[in-house]
């Protein structure tokens, strides 16, 4: 799977084991996973500027657009490097904080009880299903259209299940789509698709969002 995810990135032409791998192994929608999460990261450092280095080296972006380097490898590398030279100067910089004695505690109640320290009390756990008294009113909108492509459809099933106030079902979801042909057959083994990747749960009267 990552091998074709890797040549999907590079652009490179698939063989027919390769397409059947990527149709098999929803490997577009690994890709995209993968480059959601890639981006979150990054605004999570706050290291959006070399974003586009990254799309580059994705693949979602042509060679020496946003003054990229003019190849995939040369930005690749570009990218790379400006990875390890800003984690080696942010190491660095928590390394004087902690000589200082400040400490960015990623578990205080957990990693202060095991250096000494007094913890306070962590905060109360919510649940993961709001209650539906508790759910924020989601405006009403008529049903979508059903997309064409794999990754839009479990992208915008993931959306239906995000934009529900409760658990609901297949045919729940079904109706919030219009669309001529089979589509409704492919529905289970989509809402299936996100329960495994984690997008989607089930729930006693159907699924709800796991995102």
């Amino acid at each position: 799977m990552y091998n074709v995810l890797e040549k999907l990135k590079a652009g490179d032409a698939l063989t027919a084991k390769d397409k059947t791998i990527h149709e098999h192994g929803l490997v577009s929608v690994l890709k995209q996973l993968h480059d959601e999460l890639d981006l979150a990261v990054l605004d999570a450092y706050g290291w959006n500027d070399i974003a586009p280095l990254m799309q580059v080296s994705n693949g979602n972006a042509a060679p020496g657009s946003n003054g990229t380097p003019t190849t995939r490898d040369d930005a690749k590398r570009a990218f790379d490097d400006a990875l390890l030279e800003r984690l080696v100067a942010l190491n660095a910089e928590r390394a004087a904080e902690e000589a200082e004695g400040t400490i960015r505690w990623l578990r205080p109640e957990f990693q202060k009880a095991l250096a000494g320290e007094a913890a306070k009390p962590a905060p109360k756990q919510g649940s993961l299903v709001p209650e539906e008294e508790e759910a924020p009113a989601v405006a009403a909108a008529g049903p979508m259209k059903w997309p064409k492509d794999l990754p839009e459809q479990l992208r915008g099933v993931a959306e239906v299940l995000a934009r529900s106030r409760k658990p609901i079902d297949e045919d729940a979801i079904a109706a919030r789509f219009t669309g001529r042909g089979q589509w409704k057959k492919r529905l289970p083994l989509l809402v299936e698709t996100l329960v495994t990747l984690g997008r989607a749960r089930k729930v006693r009267g159907g699924y709800v969002s796991g995102a």
